[in-house]
């Protein structure tokens, strides 16, 4: 295991966005162990903060888009890349606009940024999946093949063809080190191929490439940085899509012309195993309540505490819960004893009792109770009978004086079966 980390220092950087051509000030802030890397866009007062996880992933071509409510932000792979590389955890990006800079069409600069600043080690642990089980993705001509190791390391193999039979490909294996990252990956630039150069840019794409950020293969004018730079910056790109799983992945990965949507999907199925780790109790995190923790923090008892366990507790923004459905649950006795289900406001008082976990965690609401006082945008999608666990997830929309709002999701093996926004009232206990 290893220690979270953080930048000593900020770091600022500015430039046009490879995609959109617009000039985007970005500032890059040390933050609280806890935190994730998260988005804020300076240009948007109102718009909430985009977490760097798969969770919020949007599709969007040719690169990675991060989106939560109103709140997105493009090509956020490159500066993702350089955190799963150098092993930096915590991290505020406040960006001007809708695209991270492009830069020169590499992470070199952000890796010589992020040293100049320095990184520091927090307390709390980060976060490590050691896969378990073969996972297979499959998009179009693009696979995926997650495999276990016996060691604690990531290690990837990339296999590069390319649609013009002009263009040679390659291929590439490389342990993730710090130290291999900064050397053998971060210098490469991202790439197109000539004969597709007029359609990108008819589609709006590539309006801030030039000749120095991006090399176009097939072009006799472009001089290469490095041997096998395509292939490189792909698995560099995909370095930047593993960091949306949330933890340090411990596993080898051989991929085949793969793009960002076969690297997303590849973490949707690696965060499905890790939850089923997490469940299970095969994964432990610092951050999670026993149910004795749990009375402490809440006045519910039996039989109206409906939560027996948080997994885990991200800051203030992200609490995971679970419930065990018990045929002996006293709702059972009245409530369809000949085909017990779990009443849908249970559910939603369940993941009422998580969010106030998650919002009495905040210093200024010690002494309080978190009152339920609006729900909305309920779905209730599912049955939930005895012998099933309810997996509860609720993440804070905002929080500002005596309110607070939580959008939650309950599960069970997967599946959803309900869902809502619930706003609350801090009062005196």
């Amino acid at each position: 295991m290893r220690a979270q980390r953080t930048l000593r220092t900020a770091v600022e950087f500015s430039g046009p966005g490879l995609h959109s051509g617009e000039i985007v000030q970005t500032r890059v802030l040390p933050a609280p162990q806890g935190t994730g890397v998260e988005f804020i866009r300076t240009d948007e007062p109102d718009a909430p903060r985009v977490p760097a996880h798969i969770t919020y992933h949007s599709a969007k071509e040719r690169r990675t888009r991060l989106q939560r409510g109103e709140g997105r932000v493009d090509t956020v792979e490159h500066l993702l890349a350089v955190c799963t590389g150098l092993g930096v955890d915590n991290l505020t990006v406040e960006l001007s606009g809708p695209e991270m800079p492009g830069l020169d069409g590499s992470a070199q600069v952000l890796v010589e940024l992020f040293q100049q600043a320095g990184i520091v080690e927090q307390r709390a642990e980060a976060r490590v999946f050691q896969l378990d089980q073969s996972i297979f993705v499959r998009d179009g001509r693009s696979t995926l093949v997650a495999l276990p190791v016996e060691d604690s390391r990531l290690t990837l193999q990339y296999i590069a063809s390319f649609d013009d039979p002009a263009v040679q490909g390659g291929s590439l294996q490389l342990d993730v080190t710090p130290e291999t990252f900064a050397k053998e990956l971060a210098p490469a630039r991202t790439f197109c191929l000539a004969s597709e150069v007029e359609a990108l840019r008819e589609a709006g794409f590539g309006k801030g490439a030039t000749r120095e950020n991006t090399v176009v293969l097939g072009d006799p004018e472009t001089v290469m940085r490095m041997p096998d730079e395509p292939v490189r910056h792909k698995m560099m790109d995909l370095i930047g899509d593993l960091h949306l799983l949330g933890a340090d992945l411990h596993a080898h990965i051989i991929a085949t012309a793969s793009g960002h949507s076969a690297n997303a999907e590849l973490v949707r199925r690696l965060l499905d195993r890790m939850q089923q780790h997490e469940t299970g109790g095969l994964i432990t995190r610092e951050t999670g309540l026993d149910i004795r923790e749990v009375m402490r923090m809440l006045p519910h008892r039996y039989p109206f505490l409906l939560i027996d366990r948080v997994i885990s507790i991200d800051g203030y923004q992200r609490a995971v819960g679970l419930k065990n459905v018990s045929i002996n649950e006293p709702f059972f006795q009245g409530h369809f004893p000949s085909a017990p289900l779990m009443p849908g406001v249970l559910q939603l008082e369940a993941m009422a009792q998580l969010a106030g976990v998650l919002l009495l965690r905040k210093l200024e609401n010690t002494g309080k109770l978190a009152v339920l006082w609006s729900i909305d945008k309920v779905k209730l999608r599912g049955a939930v009978v005895p012998g099933d666990q309810l997996r509860i997830e609720v993440e804070t929309l905002r929080m500002k004086g005596k309110m607070g709002q939580v959008k939650g999701l309950g599960s069970v093996a997967g599946r959803p079966v309900c869902e809502a926004v619930l706003t609350f009232t801090m009062v005196d206990e």
